[in-house]
């Protein structure tokens, strides 16, 4: 056999498993025994501006055509998985909240426990606590999906996920947070 037969060989056999275990995760999150925790998709820059006011979206660091596309795309993708509708919780931020609208799988909901705490940080630890009870607190149902901001996804998973980023959470959430599946945007 040739190197170029081993190599290929070798590439399915490591794609074989994730893409498994890539589908048991979908599967864990249709059946409700998992949730999506996505980053919101692409804005440009960092943090938000000095002053910014969370009720303004014009003063804060919003999505752009790239990460519209990408929130869209993202929507696409969850059909295709036979998520058609979901329970979407999203950070007050505009960028979260117009990720999370985007979708297109139902009425956006405010959540503060997945709002940033970039800017204070000494929140992590109480904020990561309450978002912990907040899932705790839901009820079965339609599938869940969160959208929120790096610093949570981080705090509650240790991973930095990229701009619309999505972890598959196993449900419910242990001490340590068990993730069935990595999906880039």
């Amino acid at each position: 056999m040739t190197m170029l037969k081993w190599g290929l060989l070798l590439l399915l056999a490591l794609a074989g498993p994730a893409a498994a275990n890539t589908d048991e995760a979908w599967q864990a999150l249709r059946e409700g025994r998992a949730m999506l925790l996505m980053r919101h998709t692409h804005a440009p820059g960092t943090g938000d501006p000095p002053g910014f006011v969370l009720e303004q979206c014009h003063t804060q660091r919003n999505l752009d055509e790239l990460g519209r596309e990408q929130a869209r795309a993202w929507g696409d993708r969850l059909r295709e998985q036979g998520i058609h509708q979901a329970r979407v919780y999203s950070s007050q931020y505009c960028r979260a909240q117009e990720t999370a609208t985007l979708l297109g799988l139902g009425e956006v909901v405010p959540e503060p426990t997945l709002s940033s705490f970039f800017a204070r940080r000494e929140r992590r630890a109480e904020q990561t606590r309450e978002l912990r009870r907040f899932v705790a607190g839901l009820e079965p149902g339609l599938p869940v999906v969160l959208v929120s901001h790096q610093v949570n996804l981080t705090a509650l998973t240790g991973l930095f996920p990229r701009a619309g980023e999505a972890l598959i959470l196993a449900l419910p959430l242990e001490d340590r947070v068990r993730v069935l599946a990595r999906i880039n945007p």
